[in-house]
C-alpha cells in the first residue's frame, strides 16, 4: 500500500495528532517516514508615515534564525514520538516557504505516496482570513492525503 509517508507537523495539538496518525499507518506498513515542517517568508510591513532607520538585512536575518530554532525543536518532539515507536524517520525543515508548496512540493522531490497532515476545519470567513493549508495540498497534490481533525 503506502511504502513512503510524508507526515506535515507545525507543532500544535491538531499536527500532534496527525503525527500520531501517520506514525501508527507508518508502524502497521512498515513505511518509510518523513516528518517536516515549514516556517513562511518574513515580511515587514511600515505602519505609519515617519522615516525610521532599521537595518533590515540583520532583523530579517535573527528572525530566520528563530524561526529555524523553532522548527528544529517541532521536528526534534516529532522524531523523538517516532524513535518511541522504534520508527525510523527523516526530519526535514523547509524555510521560506508557503506551507501547501513546501508540503507538495517535498512529497514530490521524496518520492513520497501519501500525505498526512492536521486540518482545524475552518470555514467560512474563519479560512477565508485564516486560509488552509490542507484544502490547498487537497487542491493541488497529486497523491493521496490523509487529513486528521
Amino acid at each position: 500500500m503506502y511504502k513512503r509517508i510524508l507526515i506535515a507537523t507545525d507543532g500544535s495539538d491538531l499536527a500532534s495528532r496527525a503525527l500520531d496518525q501517520g506514525l501508527a499507518l507508518a508502524k502497521v506498513l512498515a513505511a518509510e517516514v518523513t516528518i517536516m515542517t515549514a516556517t513562511e517568508f518574513t515580511l515587514a510591513v511600515g505602519g505609519s508615515a515617519e522615516f525610521t532607520y532599521l537595518n533590515s538585512g540583520e532583523l530579517f536575518t535573527e528572525l530566520e534564525k528563530a524561526k529555524a530554532v523553532g522548527a528544529q525543536a517541532i521536528l526534534d518532539a516529532a522524531k523523538q514520538r517516532a524513535e518511541a515507536l522504534e520508527i525510523p524517520a527523516k526530519v526535514l525543515h523547509i524555510p521560506q516557504q508557503h506551507a501547501a508548496d513546501a508540503i507538495v512540493e517535498t512529497a514530490e522531490q521524496h518520492g513520497s505516496d501519501l500525505i498526512v497532515m492536521g486540518s482545524h476545519g475552518r470555514r467560512g470567513i474563519g479560512r477565508l482570513l485564516l486560509g488552509s493549508q490542507a484544502a490547498e495540498v487537497l487542491a493541488r497534490s497529486p497523491i493521496p492525503v490523509l487529513i486528521v481533525k
